[in-house]
């Protein structure tokens, strides 16, 4: 069994690792609470533009861009793949990259033709360990996400799109639907479905169409809107997933602290148990010693 030094130790070295795992949640608190309010801030601007894409599709049927499918039978799973993986720059957030990583491998077994752009120091480093080839790498950090950086991921994968390099281009990143639960995710990019901005109710009937005119042309416009709105939805998943590496790092903090406190608890009752036995010890040596002194006088004065 430990000596009362050694268990004075751990305890310390435990509190000293507490300081650490505290001061580890309040910072993902501070940085969690910051980043939602950037992302209710910009959801406004991101609504307007799927309203307005949907102004176009309910004043016309015939719309024919590369960023869309002309119809639900269209879709193929045939050409290359680009996929967008959004990691971490570091662990201690429980299962949070793993998660994402599992999903970006499972999608690249299922289909090999597959070029990766990575986001996130982790996820960098995990496939370089793994001799995965990654297409491109974002080498700036995952921490406090920004319109800009979407708009340069975003026009770094349309460029690429656009060249015909991609013929599909997935997103993988963890959304963060409430403070208890978040799910990584795998998205398509592009291209668009139609009936992805209108729900069942907003789907467009020949008797009720919408009358806009549109200069130079709706292809025109709607082209140039898919740029800002991809670098939207691309913001959108950035920010979703670093409010889901703040949350989920808060959760292990929390759960490490839990830990940390039972361990404490269980040594703060076996050091007492081995100081009860030391001062047991103790006083059994301070009677035996008394009673052997006293034998002794007995013996000198019998004598």
């Amino acid at each position: 069994m430990a000596g009362v030094k050694e268990i004075k130790d751990r305890m310390k070295s435990i509190r000293d690792t507490q300081k650490i795992t505290n001061a580890m949640y309040l910072i993902s608190s501070t940085k969690l609470q910051k980043a939602k309010s950037e992302r209710e801030k910009t959801n406004p601007y991101f609504e307007a533009l799927r309203k307005e894409i949907r102004s176009i599709f309910r004043s016309t049927e015939e719309v024919d861009s590369r960023y869309f499918y002309p119809d639900a039978d269209a879709e193929t799973d045939e050409g290359t793949f680009g996929l967008l993986v959004i990691t971490a720059d570091k662990g201690l957030a429980g299962a949070y990259n793993q998660n994402v990583i599992k999903k970006a491998e499972l999608l690249m077994r299922e289909h090999p033709d597959t070029k990766l752009y990575v986001v996130g120091e982790y996820g960098r480093q995990y496939f370089l360990r793994k001799h995965i080839p990654i297409e491109h790498s974002f080498l700036y950090t995952a921490q406090n996400p920004t319109m800009q950086r979407a708009r340069e991921i975003s026009s770094i994968l349309l460029d690429r799109f656009d060249k015909d390099e991609l013929d599909k281009i997935f997103m993988i990143y963890t959304e963060m639907k409430s403070s208890m639960n978040a799910e990584a995710n795998t998205t398509r990019l592009l291209p668009f479905h139609r009936s992805h901005f209108m729900t069942k109710e907003q789907q467009p009937v020949e008797n009720n169409k919408e009358e806009y005119e549109f200069f130079p042309s709706w292809g025109e416009l709607l082209d140039n809107i898919m740029f800002s709105y991809v670098s939207g939805y691309i913001y959108s998943a950035l920010v979703d997933s670093f409010c889901s590496e703040q949350n989920a790092r808060m959760t292990a903090m929390s759960s490490a602290n839990e830990n940390a406190e039972k361990i404490l608890g269980e040594l703060a009752i076996q050091y007492n148990h081995v100081r009860q036995a030391n001062i047991t010890q103790e006083i059994t040596e301070v009677v035996a010693g008394a009673k052997a002194q006293k034998k002794k006088r007995m013996r000198e004065v019998s004598g």
